[in-house]
């Protein structure tokens, strides 16, 4: 049972897998970017200390079945059926995406109501090589165009961990995708309900800890984003 107090306008999902480094940073910064968060962190069994670090710092926990970034933002939003937030916020556990951004995020969606999702757009002018190394820099620059044919989706970084959505449009959502093919599920369901997605420059980080994402997951997100063309 997700506690809440009926204050919260922003609910922020932490999909976690062995994150004790960078968890602590990411959490505080989301506490001092937002007024009132809801964080809720969804873990993945981790063997170290990053549920006892979540915990420190006042997010709610929940334990994922299955396995997978798909799976554990799937798991959040089938507990948080009746919660009275208006926005849900993704953000990565690693410290790679600054909080910062969320509260413009939201300003915007407020703005705009033909906007459905605020996106933070990684592969700009600041980015730099340490932060993404060149083999996933030209792998999301081929994942991006293909997303952009295929599904008709227009976005510079539709893999972006970072994105604040109106929680009309996820509340009975029922993701299929298990993996980091997440994201592309979310910008077509999006696209889908009728509304833009709007994207903002953001500084991308070093990782704190092990990176997760592999070369390997860019056919999974590939063929995502066929099945979500057909």
């Amino acid at each position: 049972m997700i506690r809440h107090n009926g204050a919260e306008e922003t609910l922020v999902i932490v999909a976690t897998l062995n994150e004790e480094n960078g968890v602590g940073p990411t959490l505080t910064e989301i506490k001092n970017s937002l007024d009132n968060p809801l964080c809720l962190v969804v873990d993945g069994r981790s063997t170290d200390r990053t549920v006892e670090v979540a915990k420190e710092c006042g997010a709610q926990i929940l334990f994922q079945k299955g396995v997978g970034k798909g799976d554990a933002i799937a798991t959040a939003i089938g507990h948080t059926k009746g919660l009275k937030t208006r926005y849900v916020a993704l953000i990565d556990a690693d410290y790679t995406y600054p909080a910062k951004y969320l509260s413009n995020m939201i300003k915007i969606l407020e703005e705009n109501p033909e906007i459905g999702m605020v996106c933070g757009n990684r592969l700009n002018k600041q980015l730099k090589l340490a932060a993404m190394p060149n083999v996933f820099h030209i792998g999301n620059k081929f994942l991006s165009l293909t997303h952009s044919l295929l599904n008709g989706v227009d976005m510079d970084d539709p893999l972006t961990g970072l994105r604040v959505v109106r929680q009309e449009i996820v509340s009975n959502w029922h993701p299929k995708s298990k993996s980091f093919d997440i994201e592309v599920e979310l910008n077509h369901l999006v696209e889908k309900k009728g509304y833009r997605i709007f994207e903002i420059p953001i500084l991308y980080r070093a990782r704190l800890g092990e990176k997760k994402l592999a070369p390997k997951h860019g056919l999974t997100i590939f063929k995502r984003i066929l099945t979500e063309s057909l």
